[in-house]
């Protein structure tokens, strides 16, 4: 069975043109060893008209080869490669991506007569069998393809002819079976202990070979590129070898007019660990501060930071004394030139950046600022419709952008480690009609401004089914304003235009409705009879509830005002305030709420605690004035309590038991509050008539 060979794609691969999913003929394929990592495995390929034996097989494609699916008459549709120039000028194809067109028993055979490729663009003749002692026992043309013979001058004899070889070729065995000249009949030669053993890939064996003074100095070698490295640098240069084939006609020959030697700009998208010389164009996106680390292996800093072209994106990041080097140099939104940096495979739980390697600088690496920056983008986004965030997978990575329909106040939060973070809540709509909620955190939460309904994107958010679907910003993320994009243009139109009226459904109630399990509603009776909280782990849920009663006694206590300190301080009876954790005396302190409230459904009661945020919410008063009220006017205060009684919200909620004094009780603690959009909350209720009903 015979397959149609896409002619020409030898030339276009070696020179470095684009061509579109090649299908080539497998005819040899050669294991190197490789101590430090994983095999390599280096192709012979044919288009039916020219072979090429410079291509390499990336390794994550090395389970072809070890699964004896890519065997020698295969025939293969090369879906993503890359030419490079190595250091010394030899062409090397990578062959990233391929597909098995047709299997090896199938084609049974070499398709057509392919001669090798040459390096000058031309395609070489035949070797043709000469008359020596040698020619008969070597392997015929057809089973080890040769170097390309041009001419057969007086400057290169016949081969067997020279000194030091009596009878045979000296390189009979090829290295497709062997290493090179590891079964040479050499043995008895001063060459017997030269690094002559050393793959033909990887190094010239004969660099440092006492090959100088060999009774070989005047031996013609024509060896094949699979039977040899280039001897460009060998100290046989006076030998018949500088005119053999090896040296004038073979495709891995070093150029000093190579794309190699001179600075090569690659878009992104094509870097990948195999290229030894590359420089990229790109447009910073985001920059991080500088982070610093302690542990048992010692201290450091670091700081990275995300970089764009046409093509993708990808993560940089300098440690130590190159974050002194680089940190002040790199600013968000300038475009740079990017050289000699290590290339790795990226760390997909430190980015969330389209791409399967990120950068690390090192002394060496070179950043430039470039001022032509008109062909690169300011931003590489994949907006995801908010409609859509229903579909995708808790803790994705999402991009997003919408039109800010409404911002809450800037909160905080006290964090496991003590530490109190600020945040602010966005509600997002797009063209789709539905709204998510946003949380911004730190110095974005703090400088958002949402009067006039801005257009908001934001990459590299995270999704978040607590509540139903909702995201956060991460320290990575970047968060633009009205940003100059076709996509905030669009949408601020259509928002002025209709989209201001239009009836939005929120998306974290709308996904209540429509899988219940998303959001763990219960009633309180559900929380005692299911036992809830009685596990290792804490357990959530979100009810519908009316306060009862708030307990106003002990509500506030005095908090140390440091920022990130809320343990209770002592009066010192002097005008001072003592914080036992900072270990401090301060002249003032601020006023923070634990109170304690019971809520109650149509079945059953249950007593709650609420922190600063929730409790906030819950009087519709902050701290400092209820602490001010209780001092001044107790009838307002008392007056806040009672207007907090008998309304009903959306708790969330965390249950736990726990043990005091060798008793344990459950204890109740509100994590948000909610109004109720009594809209959706009639659609959750006939949704769960029509189950019931079902």
């Amino acid at each position: 069975m015979s397959a149609q060979l896409t002619q020409g794609a030898i030339e276009a691969l070696y020179e470095g043109s684009e061509v579109n999913c090649p299908v080539l003929q497998l005819l040899k394929i050669l294991k190197i060893s490789n101590v430090s990592g994983p095999p390599r495995f280096r192709l012979m390929m044919s288009d039916g008209l020219n072979y090429l034996p410079s291509f390499l097989l990336a390794t994550q494609l090395n389970y072809l080869p070890e699964d004896n699916l890519l065997l020698p008459n295969c025939v293969c549709m090369l879906k993503k490669t890359v030419t490079n120039t190595l250091k010394d000028g030899r062409h090397v194809v990578v062959v990233m991506d391929m597909e098995i067109l047709k299997s090896a028993e199938e084609i049974g055979k070499k398709i057509g007569n392919p001669i090798q490729y040459d390096s000058d663009g031309k395609t070489a003749s035949p070797q043709k069998p000469e008359s020596s002692t040698s020619v008969s026992a070597s392997p015929p043309p057809a089973a080890v393809p040769g170097p390309s013979h041009r001419n057969n001058s007086s400057s290169s004899p016949p081969r067997g002819s020279g000194r030091g070889f009596v009878g045979k070729s000296p390189m009979r065995t090829s290295p497709w079976n062997a290493s090179p000249m590891k079964t040479s009949p050499m043995k008895d030669s001063p060459m017997k202990k030269s690094p002559m053993k050393a793959s033909p890939w990887n190094a010239s064996p004969m660099k440092d070979s006492p090959m100088k003074t060999s009774p070989m100095k005047d031996s013609p070698t024509k060896t094949s590129p699979w039977n040899a490295s280039p001897m460009k640098t060998s100290p046989m240069k006076d030998s018949p070898m500088k005119t053999s084939p090896w040296n004038a006609r073979t495709p891995l020959k070093a150029s000093s007019t190579s794309p190699g030697s001179s600075t090569k700009v690659i878009p992104i998208a094509n870097l990948n660990p195999y290229q030894s010389k590359w420089t990229i164009k790109a447009r910073v996106t985001n920059k991080s501060n500088v982070r610093t680390w302690s542990n048992s292996r010692g201290e450091g800093k670091l700081f990275s930071f995300e970089m764009v072209d046409e093509s993708g994106e990808i993560k940089i990041t300098a440690f130590n004394k190159e974050v002194d080097k680089f940190f002040s140099l790199v600013e968000q939104g300038k475009v740079y030139y990017i050289s000699k940096a290590t290339l790795k495979v990226a760390n997909k739980q430190y980015t969330a950046l389209k791409n399967d390697y990120e950068m690390t600088l090192h002394a060496n690496s070179s950043i430039v600022p470039c001022d032509d920056s008109g062909d690169i983008p300011t931003l590489n986004c994949d907006f995801v419709p908010i409609a859509e965030l229903e579909n995708r997978d808790k803790d994705a990575i999402i991009d997003v952008i919408g039109v800010c329909k409404s911002a809450e106040d800037v909160s905080r939060i006290t964090t496991k480690a003590s530490r109190e973070v600020t945040k602010r809540a966005l509600s997002l709509i797009d063209t789709t009609g539905k709204v998510v909620t946003v949380t911004l955190w730190g110095e974005e939460a703090e400088k958002f401004d949402g009067s006039g309904n801005p257009v908001v994107a934001i990459k590299g958010a995270r999704l978040s089914d607590f509540g139903g679907r909702s995201l956060s910003a991460l320290f990575s993320s970047t968060i633009m304003v009205n940003p100059d994009t076709p996509e905030a243009f669009r949408l601020r139109a259509w928002y002025d235009q209709e989209g201001y009226a239009v009836d939005s459904q929120s998306l974290t109630e709308t996904w209540s409705v429509g899988s219940r399990a998303k959001i763990n509603w219960k009633t309180l009776s559900d929380v005692k009879n299911e036992h809830m909280g009685h596990t290792e782990k804490a357990d959530y849920f979100s009810c519908v509830a009316t306060v009862v009663y708030t307990r106003k006694e002990n509500c506030l206590y005095q908090a140390c005002p440091s920022a990130n300190c809320n343990k209770k301080v002592i009066d010192q009876q002097n005008g001072l305030y003592r914080c036992e954790k900072c270990n401090r005396e301060y002249p003032n302190f601020k006023y923070r709420l634990l109170l304690s409230a019971n809520l109650a459904d149509f079945e059953d009661n249950q007593w709650v605690t609420c922190f600063q945020d929730t409790a906030e919410v819950l009087l519709g008063c902050n701290s400092e004035t209820l602490g001010k009220l209780r001092d001044t006017n107790e009838a307002a205060f008392d007056e806040v309590f009672q207007k907090a009684n008998f309304k009903t919200h959306i708790f969330k909620n965390r249950v736990k038991l726990e043990t005091y004094n060798d008793e344990s009780r459950v204890k109740v603690t509100v994590m948000e509050v909610q109004p109720i959009d009594h809209r959706e909350y009639s659609r959750r209720l006939l949704s769960n008539i029509r189950q019931l009903a079902s």
